[in-house]
This record gives C-alpha cells, structure tokens and sequence, in this order.
C-alpha cells in the first residue's frame, strides 16, 4: 500500500508542488520515500505511475 503526501509551494509567479510517494521495494520489502517537485496539475498522474 502506497501512502501519498503532497503539499503546495509557491515561489514568485510560480505555483509548485511537492509530492511524495512511499514505495515498496521488490528485493527487501523495505519501504522507501520517494519525492518530486512538479506543477500541480501533473501530480495525480505521477501519484498512478509505479
């Protein structure tokens, strides 16, 4: 089970996001962080991706 976070950043005229995202290791089934700053509009679909 995946367990998402995202919080909003605005810097200037810019409006970002900053996305994590906890995936689970295929080898030692430890869980690791993952994490992006993107454009809003695009992290629902980064969230989906494996």
């Amino acid at each position: 089970m995946a367990k998402k976070s995202v919080a909003t950043l605005q810097t200037g005229s810019k409006r970002l996001a900053k996305a994590i995202k906890m995936v689970k290791s295929p080898k030692t089934g430890a869980y690791t962080f993952v994490e992006s700053i993107m454009d809003p509009d695009k992290v629902s679909d980064w969230l989906k991706k494996k």
